[in-house]
């Protein structure tokens, strides 16, 4: 396999199974399919952790913890994790703020057309960043491991 491949494709792989598993968990959940949960926003697992976690593992494993390549990995990893939880949640409540004013003005076509309704769960749980990580441990080992 390529050298530079598997930072890569272990990401995307990682990326793929969390937001498969998304995708086929709010089906279940809702007792149809909808095309848009494929890229939908937080739910369990977190992609954007097992992408980044991913990509964590794979740079150790290869390359070891006193690379650079792991430290920038560790950085951008802890960044992406923090806004999953923290940011993400906190805009999501700004989201439900929004709406709720704009419910409590009176309905007419204005209101609809100029002020649509904002997502109000965009964050991550703390388990659900964590079933994230999992999976990309496991890609990340795995693909390792196999080739």
């Amino acid at each position: 396999m390529n050298f530079t491949l598997p930072y890569f494709l272990y990401p995307v792989i990682a990326f793929s199974i969390a937001q498969g598993l998304k995708f086929f968990l709010k089906a279940r959940r809702r007792g149809r399919l909808a095309w848009r949960d494929v890229f939908a926003y937080s739910d369990m697992p977190s992609g954007h952790t097992a992408t980044v976690i991913s990509l964590l593992m794979i740079i150790y494993l290869k390359l070891g913890i006193n690379s650079v390549e792991f430290s920038l990995a560790l950085v951008f990893a802890a960044i992406v994790i923090t806004d999953a939880i923290g940011l993400r949640n906190y805009l999501g409540s700004h989201g439900q703020a929004l709406n709720k004013l704009v419910g409590d003005l009176d309905n007419d076509d204005v209101l609809e057309s100029h002020y649509p309704k904002q997502l109000e769960r965009i964050g991550h749980t703390p388990l659900q960043v964590f079933i994230g990580a999992i999976i990309g441990i496991l890609v990340a080992i795995i693909g390792y491991l196999w080739f």
